[in-house]
C-alpha cells in the first residue's frame, strides 16, 4: 500500500481533468466522513476510476478483477496507487481478508458490484445484475456502503475530450451511507442491503439526469455539436 505514490499520481493526473472537463458533482461532503466505508459505483468505462480519484476528498482503495493483473507492468502500477485484484473464483480470498483489513484500518474501500465494465443496457441503471460481494463484505465489516451514479466518463475515451478548454461533463452523483440492517438474519441483512444499493442507485441516476440537463452542454459541445446533448449513458 502506498500513499505516497497515490497522492502522487493524483497530482500528475487531476490537472489534465481539470483543463479538459466541467464535470456535475452531487454529494461529494458525503465522501468526507471519517473511518470506514466501502464506496460502490456503477461502472460504465475505464475512466470511472481516475474521475473517482480526482473528485474524492479521501485516497480510495480500488477492488479490480484478477484478469487485469495479467500484465506485469499493469500489476505493478496498480499495486504501487494501492489497487488490488478480487479472485471471485475463491469464497476464501487472501482479497476479501485484505479488504476487511483495510477497513479496519479505517479506509475507503471501493468495489464496483457490476463486476466489470458494463454497457449501458446491461448496466444495473437498466436493471443488471448486482454481485453479492459487497453486501458481504460490508456485513462483515460493519461499515456503510457509499453508493454511487457515473455518467459519461466514457466520452474521455474520444481525443477531443482532452483538449483543455473544459469542454467535457461528466457526472458523478454520491448518494447516503446505507448499513445492513441489524435485526435480521445475515442472508436476510445482506439481500436489503443489496435492495437498498439498487434503489439509491435509480433515485441518484435520476437526480443526476436532471442536474446535468440543467448545466446543459458545455460552450465546447454546442460549437462542435450543437444543442444536441452529449450521451448519458455510459459515454456513447
Amino acid at each position: 500500500m502506498s500513499d505516497f505514490i497515490y497522492d502522487w499520481v493524483v497530482r500528475i493526473c487531476k490537472p489534465a481533468f481539470q483543463v479538459s472537463s466541467s464535470p456535475v458533482v452531487l454529494h461529494r461532503e458525503r465522501l468526507e466522513q471519517p473511518g470506514a466505508y466501502i464506496l460502490a459505483p456503477t461502472h460504465g468505462s475505464a475512466y470511472d476510476v481516475p474521475c473517482l480519484m480526482k473528485e474524492s476528498p479521501r485516497r480510495l482503495d480500488f477492488v479490480s478483477v484478477t484478469e487485469l493483473y495479467r500484465n506485469p507492468l499493469v500489476a505493478t502500477f496498480f499495486n504501487s496507487v494501492n489497487v488490488f485484484p478480487l479472485d471471485r473464483s475463491r469464497p476464501d480470498s487472501p482479497t476479501v481478508r485484505k479488504i476487511l483489513q483495510r477497513l479496519r484500518q479505517g479506509r475507503a474501500v471501493v468495489m464496483f458490484p457490476e463486476g466489470r465494465i458494463r454497457k449501458p443496457d446491461e448496466s444495473v441503471l437498466n436493471g443488471g445484475a448486482m454481485k453479492p460481494g459487497v453486501a458481504k463484505i460490508a456485513h462483515l465489516a460493519g461499515v456503510p456502503v457509499i453508493p454511487a451514479v457515473l455518467i459519461d466518463t466514457g466520452l474521455y475515451t474520444k481525443a477531443i475530450s482532452w483538449l483543455p478548454v473544459r469542454g467535457t461533463r461528466f457526472g458523478i452523483a454520491f448518494g447516503a451511507p446505507l448499513r445492513a440492517p441489524a435485526d435480521a438474519e445475515e442472508a436476510a441483512s445482506r439481500e436489503a442491503l443489496l435492495a437498498a444499493i439498487r434503489r439509491a442507485y435509480r433515485e441518484l441516476h435520476v437526480e443526476l439526469l436532471r442536474a446535468m440537463a440543467d448545466a446543459g452542454p458545455t460552450w465546447w459541445h454546442r460549437l462542435s455539436h450543437g444543442d444536441r446533448h452529449p450521451a448519458t449513458a455510459g459515454g456513447k
